[in-house]
């Protein structure tokens, strides 16, 4: 049995004082690091946008951040402007361990489809390419930190639960955006997909 920690997106932008920050997403950051050396693979996930992303309300006139919209692949919440591609906002927070990582995701790359989840953009077809490098090594559970619990997180413990992973969220170092009611929501789902929410 091989266990996979997989990090997502503590950036920046997602950080206190960010472009999108999470509450108290600066505080998950000891309880990665002092986890970190324990896994036996470790995954980083990085969001990474270029300028004038169709997830940004700037790229639809008359829309405000948090907005919803319809895209091609189903509705889609409106970001303000975040994780620009080389950008500051889009580094890793300076303090989060990150150098024995066994890979790093860049993913939202693609222009016209958002990418919440490590496994797939938010159209549910186009992989990220994590899947196939975890088969490779062997994993089979993951266990999952980071920002923010109820999007990018929740959307990966899914897929990952939908890919045959044996899967936990990591709670305590986890911050969630919780935007109407979409942390219970996140929470309901994950619980009914078999995912163990550890507090």
């Amino acid at each position: 049995m091989k266990t996979a920690l997989i990090v997502i997106d503590v950036q920046n932008d997602f950080c206190p004082g960010g472009a999108l920050a999470v509450n108290g997403g600066d505080e998950i950051i000891p309880l990665i690091n002092a986890m970190w050396q324990h896994y036996d693979v470790r995954c980083l996930t990085q969001d990474w946008h270029p300028v004038g992303h169709s997830s940004f309300a700037s790229s639809h006139e008359g829309k405000a951040p948090f907005d919803i919209t319809k895209m091609f692949y189903g509705d889609q919440v409106l970001w303000p402007d975040h994780c620009i591609i080389g950008s500051n906002g889009a580094a890793f927070h300076p303090n989060l361990e990150t150098d024995d990582a066994n890979i790093i995701v860049r993913k939202g790359s693609n222009p016209a489809v958002d990418s919440y989840s490590a496994f797939f953009e938010n159209d549910h077809k186009t992989p990220t390419g994590l899947n196939g490098y975890l088969q490779t090594l062997g994993v089979t559970h993951i266990d999952l930190a980071g920002l923010a619990t109820d999007y990018c997180v929740a959307y990966s413990a899914l897929d990952a639960a939908t890919l045959g992973y044996k899967v936990k969220v990591l709670e305590a170092a986890c911050r969630a955006i919780d935007l109407d009611g979409s942390l219970d929501k996140a929470r309901t789902q994950m619980r009914a997909a078999g995912i163990t929410l550890e507090r």
